[in-house]
């Protein structure tokens, strides 16, 4: 008996994998089986590739079994010729077969890599089914937090914290941005991953075919709850969609900047959550890292700089930027948080007015040592609206000391 269960002990330390393999057979293979049709060409292309590459790998390993059970050192019938050294065949085989495989590959992933460009509209929302030039995508503005998402949906004018709702067969455009460090938008039943950056918007066009229940999440390590980090996704048709928009028109509450930065916080396991109301521009300034009131933000830093700054007078302006060199962004009270001061904004009821014909505020400017510009019967400088408006600074006062 002993000496059966050492003959059959290198059978029975397969007994545990081999059991677990009826577990698996509930797995669903969503990347190759996916409810979009961009995610359905990108597993297309994985099928297509794996399969060229098999015409040369199985080949491979099957010759090589032949090769050693033909020439092995029992078998007396094998030809014998230790002076071989070359084969013009056999080096057109070997080289011919590969090299037609990789423009193969090359073909398919040049295409690919074009036809699938995230930036790219999409064309068709399903094989044979083209976009019409009258259907507008659904927007939806997406933020990577510690550790949560935040959607914006700015044609609805509502907002959610780890919920996802889209329209079956209507293309999407999300705009994706990050708070603190660098994320991965990732759902497999609708599309490849794309980076969510903070300071940066990267986009991605996708279509879902098919109404479900889905899972999303962050595919890049993000810190401690990132394990946590993911989000329902719920596929449902353009009646379904309408009435769960007004469902969270009717939950209460408005996004704004100040529910933002308590949302920042760094929180892990956070229940799904619904907005009636979003702060116009909340997404715009969540990219140009300027939510928080009087800070200046990068797009009217950059304008500064296109113009020459603000020369001497400016320099005290300038604060060293802390945001995820101690502790997570959002982590520390509002007064530790270092900023470069916004010179001036504009006041409620001046926004729809005239660069020219607007008032300039000049509390949040707050520069150490920096003397309080004089009072000008004009502003000539004004933040910059758009990345198209280019301010001109206002001449400081000079110091009296």
């Amino acid at each position: 008996m002993l000496a059966l269960a050492r003959r059959f002990r290198p059978a029975l330390r397969l007994l545990p994998a081999l059991v677990t393999l009826p577990l698996l057979s509930g797995c669903g293979m969503v990347v190759l089986e996916p409810a979009g049709d961009v995610a359905r060409q990108q597993g297309n292309l994985v099928i297509v590739s794996t399969i060229l590459m098999l015409l040369i790998i199985v080949p491979v390993m099957a010759l090589t079994i032949f090769f050693a059970w033909r020439y092995r050192a029992a078998n007396k019938e094998a030809t014998y010729k230790p002076d071989w050294d070359h084969s013009t065949q056999l080096e057109l085989v070997i080289w011919a077969a590969p090299l037609l495989i990789i423009i193969c590959l090359g073909a398919l992933t040049w295409v690919g890599t074009h036809l699938l460009d995230p930036y790219r509209p999409l064309a068709r929302t399903a094989p044979g089914n083209p976009v019409a030039t009258e259907v507008q995508p659904l927007d939806v503005q997406v933020v990577a937090l510690d550790w949560k998402w935040v959607f914006i949906y700015p044609e609805q004018g509502i907002a959610t914290v780890n919920e996802l709702a889209l329209p079956v067969d209507r293309p999407i455009r999300f705009r994706i941005s990050a708070s603190s460090v660098m994320n991965s938008f990732y759902i497999p039943a609708l599309a490849g991953q794309i980076y969510a950056m903070p300071g940066m918007e990267t986009k991605l066009h996708a279509v879902l075919n098919r109404p479900g229940n889905y899972e999303g999440f962050s595919a890049n390590y993000s810190g401690a709850g990132f394990s946590k980090m993911r989000f329902k996704v719920r596929g449902m048709d353009g009646a379904g969609f309408t009435t769960w928009a007004s469902q969270t028109k009717g939950a209460g509450g408005t996004l704004d900047r100040a529910a933002y930065l308590r949302l920042e916080r760094p929180s892990e396991n956070e229940p799904v959550r619904r907005f009636a109301g979003v702060e116009a521009g909340l997404f715009d300034a969540v990219v140009n890292m300027c939510v928080e009131p009087g800070k200046m933000c990068m797009r009217d830093m950059m304008a500064l700089d296109a113009k020459g700054g603000l020369g001497l007078a400016g320099i005290h302006n300038v604060r060293p930027l802390e945001y995820d060199k101690t502790a997570g962004r959002g982590s520390g009270p509002a007064p530790d948080r270092k900023m470069v001061a916004a010179l001036c904004l504009p006041l409620p009821g001046d926004e729809g007015k005239p660069v020219m014909e607007r008032r300039v505020d000049l509390s949040p400017l707050t520069g150490a040592g920096l003397s309080r510009p004089g009072s000008l019967p004009r502003a000539t400088f004004i933040a910059a609206a758009d990345e198209t408006s280019i301010p001109t600074p206002i001449p400081f006062a000079k110091s009296n000391r």
